[in-house]
């Protein structure tokens, strides 16, 4: 039996409370000795008669802790007589830093406790909660390497941080009314106005239908009640697109169906905004148009205090930010940026060091990878070589290997503008600092345009790095899973081999061997870009019929915009080819006058899906054809049997429904025969539109039913923020 030992703990460690948890377990049995925060690892020397007992105490770790491994040592020496916290030292950086996680429900009690010392006050926080990634500037994780740094605490926050038997025992974001953060209220013309209760005050304008920035933990969001949502879409100039939602959990339920898993999400520490069916598809209309409205709960003190004194239940909380760019993070640039948007700005004066959008989950899948799910670290063996992905350059976010861990960012955006594209080398240099990294090898997407492959070859050529692009859809494979597979990618779009744009793919084979054995048909884009946004362009170049001209001119189009666009898909003039899933999808909802105009990304599909929703779908004839050794779903025949139901008068909502279920068994039919062919008995699903629960549920019915094993990626985003470590993956496993 050992009375003592070098104890090792390696994984995330750090900003979760790790070491005044092992002075608490040594005092609870009796050890002496000391505990020392060295990066990603804690050492701990310990001698005592009940070592072993405490050993496997700390090996449990903490809620927010996450243990690699455990390893003891010997440990020469006379024990001391007591059990000490040393100062951090450097070492590993392997574990990384954890997420900011919402407020816990001891501090909000601490909040709404009357005489407390913090009553009210918004940035209480403790050991198990509260900011992280946000506020840190360094690490090792200690206070002087944060925001709150800014903020010296006062002699009772002092007192609780040293005391052993409370909760905020060496924690690093310890704040009070006396020592800490502020908030202050602003007009939107930079006005300072005198509120003594600034929350409160907030909440009856709020009441009374005025429009709010919001400072929070990662950066603004604009908020106003359902009565006034349609005054913010029209400041935005987002008129139909659905806007995200914090309400009380009882709202939540009264108005969504909600699910045990998914009220599991909302209610954790991550507080994901989790994307909800309608009870009445048709409600709130001025949220969202769509049969699903995207629902959070309050997860900071800011919030919780900010509904105490609410009489409306829920708010719409919008990130301020035009979609696809950075989150605005300080009070100058919300003055200059949202002064024709909002009426007022709720801020506060800690320092936002690493801005960070909510996550977005549906059906238990991510669609936006972020605050309290990101920074993510995966344990994953690539090889020696440390590894920058980039990513795509929609939804971008970027990936660091090294030494068996892959560290994701949080999402960065569109990296189609400058500002998108200073956030995502901001977010890469953060990252490759924390960690540590010393590039061997650089992946980027394939197309050679995009700004985030020029930053790619900056980042190889100043490294001296090995430098890679990796086609947008065998990322997407690669981030699904690393075994071999037949794997299918349906999104919307993705620069090919061929140069063409890819969107309905099916790859056979094992990363990084993965071979395009199946596709969509490929189709024409009259206008390219420009059929994205009118997707009526979209539906005549795959149906260039008299038919289709004569609806197109019933809806308005002129002669000489129809003479155009005759002749630019008889002559390929100005004509992208396409295989995009997303695309056939814009076309079908263009056909049944569901969408017409594209005012964000993925409307069309959307609406289409809600518009289906309600529908019953049937069973129509599938065509498939050869094209250079690749099995091809005709998408024409499919879009003339919705035209051809469509004029005979079918309901809407089920040749909608009857469009997404046969396309769906198309490409599960063409993925199922790749594998029979091949001996292959895994499919694995990735791409956009696979979060169309119509459509991944009949293909993984389909593939199933065929005694094939089905993967999809609930660890990663199925759109394109899973793209930067599938490039990772794709680069370790050239070694191979």
């Amino acid at each position: 039996m050992r009375t003592h030992g070098t104890i090792i703990i390696r994984g995330i460690v750090q900003g979760v409370g790790f070491r005044p948890f092992v002075y608490a377990k040594a005092r609870e049995f009796g050890i002496t000795g000391t505990v020392k925060n060295l990066g990603s690892e804690v050492e701990i020397h310990a001698f005592g008669d009940r070592f072993e007992v405490f050993l496997e105490a700390v090996s449990k770790g903490t809620p927010l802790s996450h243990i690699d491994s455990v390893d003891v040592q010997n440990l020469c020496g006379n024990p001391p007589d007591t059990f000490t916290i040393l100062d951090s030292g450097s070492g590993s950086l392997s574990g990384f830093i954890p997420t900011d996680v919402a407020t816990c429900d001891d501090c909000i009690a601490d909040i709404s406790t009357p005489g407390g010392r913090y009553e009210g006050y918004w940035a209480t926080s403790c050991v198990n909660c509260g900011p992280r990634y946000s506020i840190i500037t360094a690490i090792p994780y200690d206070r002087e390497r944060t925001s709150m740094a800014e903020f010296p605490v006062c002699p009772a926050c002092g007192s609780e941080y040293t005391d052993p038997s409370c909760r905020r025992h060496h924690a690093q974001t310890i704040a009070c009314a006396a020592c800490g953060p502020h908030l202050t209220l602003f007009k939107a013309d930079g006005t300072l106005l005198a509120a003594a209760d600034p929350i409160r005050e907030t909440a009856a304008l709020l009441d009374a239908g005025s429009i709010v920035a919001v400072r929070g933990i990662g950066g603004f969001h604009i908020a106003c009640t359902e009565e006034a949502a349609g005054e913010l879409k029209r400041r935005l100039g987002r008129t139909e697109q659905p806007l995200a939602v914090m309400a009380t959990p009882e709202e939540v339920e009264r108005i969504a169906v909600v699910s045990d898993e998914e009220r599991r999400i909302l209610h954790s520490r991550e507080r994901p905004i989790v994307v909800l069916a309608k009870r009445d598809p048709a409600s709130h209309p001025a949220i969202s148009s769509l049969h699903t409205i995207g629902f959070m709960l309050p997860y900071t003190g800011l919030h919780h205090l900010l509904f105490a004194n609410l009489a409306h239940p829920l708010l719409v909380m919008t990130s301020a930010n035009l979609p696809g760019y950075p989150m605005i993070t300080d009070l100058a640039t919300a003055l200059e940026r949202l002064s024709g948007q909002v009426d007022y700005i709720l801020t506060h004066d800690r320092r936002i060091v690493n801005r960070c959008d909510d996550s977005v989950t549906r059906d238990g899948y991510i669609i936006r990878l972020s605050r309290g799910l990101a920074p993510k670290r995966a344990a994953i063996g690539l090889g020696d070589a440390c590894i920058l992905g980039v990513g795509p350059e929609l939804n971008a976010n970027i990936s660091v290997y090294k030494k068996g861990f892959c560290i994701t960012s949080p999402h960065v955006g569109n990296v189609r503008n400058p500002q998108t594209l200073a956030y995502l080398q901001e977010t890469a240099e953060r990252l490759g600092g924390l960690t540590g990294a010393r590039y061997g090898r650089v992946v980027h997407d394939l197309h050679p345009q995009f700004l985030s492959t020029r930053y790619a070859r900056e980042v190889a050529e100043a490294a001296g790095a090995e430098l890679l692009a990796v086609q947008h859809h065998r990322a997407h494979i690669a981030a699904t899973t690393r075994e071999e597979c037949v794997g299918i990618a349906i999104d919307g779009v993705g620069y090919g081999d061929d140069g063409t744009i890819w969107g309905g793919e099916i790859f056979a084979g094992q990363v990084p061997r993965l071979d395009r054995v199946a596709h969509l048909e490929v189709v024409p884009m009259p206008g390219g870009d420009l059929a994205t946004r009118f997707p009526e362009r979209m539906l005549y170049g795959i149906l260039p019929t008299p038919g289709v001209r004569d609806m197109l001119a019933s809806r308005g189009w002129s002669d000489i915009e129809l003479a155009v666009l005759t002749r630019q898909v008889e002559r390929g003039l100005n004509v992208a080819a396409t295989s995009s899933t997303g695309r056939v999808l814009d076309a079908a909802a263009a056909l049944l006058g569901i969408c017409r105009e594209r005012t964000y990304d993925g409307e069309p599909a959307m609406k289409l899906e809600s518009a289906a929703y309600a529908g019953k779908p049937s069973a129509w004839d599938l065509d498939f054809l050869r094209e250079d050794g690749c099995e091809v779903l005709s998408t024409r025949s499919l879009l003339a049997e919705a035209c051809r139901r469509s004029v005979a008068g079918e309901r809407t909502g089920n040749i909608a429904a009857s469009f997404q279920y046969n396309l769906s068994r198309g490409v599960a039919a063409m993925a199922v025969r790749a594998a029979e062919e091949r001996g292959i008995t895994r499919v694995a699903l990735s791409g956009g539109v696979a979060y169309n629960r119509a459509i991944r549920e009949t293909i993984r019915a389909e593939v199933l039913a065929t005694g094939l094993e089905f993967v999809v990626n609930r660890d990663y985003p199925l759109g394109d923020g899973c793209i930067s470590f599938g490039q990772v993956v794709y680069g370790g496993s050239t070694e191979e």
